[in-house]
């Protein structure tokens, strides 16, 4: 999704906003501590202003601290910029940052990775290339990790497509053990075919529940009251996925406009969460709006998810 500058912080908009600034793209990792020093939940966000990587964290995922910048340099081959919908895998040997970001030689997003000890950073990338770019299929970017029933590590993300034609595509592939390198041949689970979608699906994040996986994706255009959350039923993490609606489960609604940039997390307490951002309704886009941080309790039931704040 585009970077934008961010307006001031300031009041809270829209009902059971979180955080006052322009927060797009959440994404939450519960980091569990010692008994004595208990969890702490980060979140990081697409760049806004001169910061890339935004990073706040909470204790109990109502009141939350300004952290900072997570990732102080980009590689050599990478535009500043343009730093879009960051997410962090936790790791035996530290954390895995995923970002989107342009690439000089293309102009097009790629997919890169940093590591860092802290899941505060600084992270660090040394890469000399893309991790993820999918140039025939317009780019990649929105990058979502997960782990499933087996300890495996995979990442999900969402193809840009192209104007002649190619639509926008969600993905998955197995990554290796320390979240820094792929395993066999990545998977499409979904793409552009409901008309609330059009033009676009994006924003990709999968979590377990039971025996199976729920994928949650943005649709529409994001700087529109249409943009809005779906999802998916997938058997593994590579698919197959089913749509069960033939619409959002989650659209614009009283105070919050154009909700989108899901990111799926289960909490201390074992809850299934989804962190998103959604704009206050009647200041939709830039530079007058912000797209600011909320949370949903989610349950499934059969085959039917219901979004709660």
């Amino acid at each position: 999704m585009a970077p934008a500058s961010s307006p001031a912080a300031g009041s809270v908009g829209g009902a059971q906003a979180l955080w006052p600034g322009d927060f797009p793209d959440p994404f939450v990792l519960l980091v569990r501590g010692p008994a004595d020093a208990g969890n702490l939940y980060y979140a990081y966000a697409t760049q806004a202003g001169t910061t890339e990587v935004q990073t706040i964290r909470s204790p109990d995922l109502a009141h939350w601290e300004w952290v900072g910048e997570a990732l102080p340099r980009l590689p050599s081959w990478a535009v500043y910029g343009y730093l879009w919908g960051p997410s962090v895998l936790a790791r035996s040997a530290g954390y895995v940052l995923y970002y989107a970001t342009r690439q000089a030689a293309t102009g097009r997003q790629c997919i890169s990775l940093a590591v860092s000890l802290l899941p505060q950073g600084p992270f660090v990338d040394t890469s000399d290339g893309p991790f993820i770019c999918q140039l025939d299929r317009g780019g990649s970017i929105d990058p979502s990790p997960l782990v499933d029933d087996n300890g495996t590590p995979w990442l999900v993300w969402k193809s840009e497509g192209t104007l002649a034609g190619e639509p926008t595509r969600i993905w998955s592939q197995r990554l290796s053990a320390d979240g820094r390198g792929l395993d066999g041949q990545p998977t499409e689970l979904a793409h552009t075919d409901q008309g609330w979608e059009r033009p676009i699906v994006e924003g990709p994040t999968m979590a377990r529940v039971g025996g199976r996986y729920v994928l949650f994706y943005a649709a529409n255009r994001w700087e529109t009251p249409g943009y809005a959350i779906g999802y998916a039923l997938c058997a593994t993490p590579a698919g197959p996925c089913h749509k069960p609606l033939g619409g959002p489960v989650m659209a614009t609604s009283g105070g919050e406009a154009g909700p989108g940039g899901p990111s799926a997390f289960v909490d201390s307490g074992g809850a299934l969460r989804l962190a998103y951002h959604a704009w206050t309704a009647g200041q939709v886009g830039y530079p007058g709006g912000a797209r600011r941080l909320h949370l949903a309790n989610v349950s499934l039931a059969g085959d039917v998810a219901t979004l709660r704040e």
